[in-house]
C-alpha cells in the first residue's frame, strides 16, 4: 500500500507541474504519515435481493434505495460493504497542525485523504482476490447520487465499525474520525463499465480546493 503523492497534490488543487517546494513538502508529509499510521479497514460480502424501493443486503434489514444503487448493482448478485479509517490519531495530528500552522494542516489533510483512499484500494484488491473470474464495479458511498447519507449508521452497524475500527456516525450522519469512508462495491460475472465520475462520488467533495474555486479535477 502506498500513499500517492500525486493524488495528494491533486486534492490540494494542483494542476500541471507542481511547485518544487510544495512537492517536497507534500512528500515529507506523506512519508511522515505513512510511518505513523496505516489505514485500517473491514468489509463483508452480502448477497443481493430485490426489495420494494431498492436492493436489500440479504440477511439484513438494510435496503439500498433509489436509482443509484439500482444502476451500480443491477448486474450484480453480490456486493461488498467496506469501511476504512485513519483513526483518531490522524484527527489529533490535524487539530494540532490547525492550531500551529494552517499551511501544514492543509497539506496534512490532503495527504490524509489520499491515504484513506489507498486503504480503500487495498480492501478492493483483497476482495477481488477472493473472487477470481469475477468483476468489481466502481465503489460508491452514501451521499453519491440518490444514495442517502442516512444509511451510514446502519452500514456501520452491519460492519460493527465502533468495535472493529473505532469508527462512529454522528447525529448528522457524518463519519468520525474525519478521514473515514464507507463504500459499496458490486461483484458481477461480467466486466463492469466505469460509472462513478464527478464530484458527487468523491469523499473529499466537501473540502475540495477545485470545487471551492469553481473548478473540477480530471475525475
Amino acid at each position: 500500500m502506498k500513499l500517492d503523492v500525486n493524488e495528494a497534490l491533486r486534492y490540494l488543487g494542483v494542476r500541471g507541474e507542481p511547485d518544487p517546494e510544495l512537492s517536497a513538502q507534500v512528500a515529507r508529509t506523506a512519508e511522515e504519515l505513512t510511518n505513523l499510521l496505516t489505514p485500517r479497514y473491514t468489509y463483508q460480502v452480502f448477497d443481493l435481493a430485490p426489495a420494494p424501493g431498492g436492493i436489500r443486503l440479504a440477511g439484513t434489514e438494510t435496503v439500498l434505495p433509489g436509482t443509484t444503487a439500482a444502476r451500480m448493482l443491477g448486474s450484480c448478485r453480490q456486493a461488498a460493504l467496506l469501511a476504512c479509517t485513519l483513526g483518531a490519531r490522524f484527527d489529533q495530528m490535524l487539530l494540532a497542525a490547525q492550531a500551529r500552522d494552517m499551511a501544514r494542516a492543509v497539506v496534512l489533510d490532503a495527504c490524509g485523504g489520499a491515504w484513506v483512499e489507498a486503504g480503500c484500494d487495498e480492501a478492493e484488491h483483497e476482495i477481488a482476490a477472493r473472487f477470481p473470474g469475477q468483476y468489481l464495479t466502481d465503489r460508491f458511498s452514501p451521499g453519491y447520487g440518490d444514495l442517502p447519507l442516512s444509511l451510514q449508521s446502519g452500514l456501520c452497524a452491519l460492519l460493527d465499525t465502533p468495535r472493529r475500527l473505532g469508527l462512529y456516525v454522528t447525529e448528522s450522519d457524518m463519519l468520525h474520525p474525519v478521514k473515514s469512508v464507507t463504500a459499496l462495491v458490486g461483484i458481477a460475472d461480467a466486466p463492469q463499465p466505469a460509472r462513478v465520475r464527478g464530484c458527487g462520488a468523491c469523499t473529499l467533495r466537501e473540502t475540495c480546493a477545485y470545487r471551492k474555486g469553481g473548478q473540477r479535477c480530471a475525475r
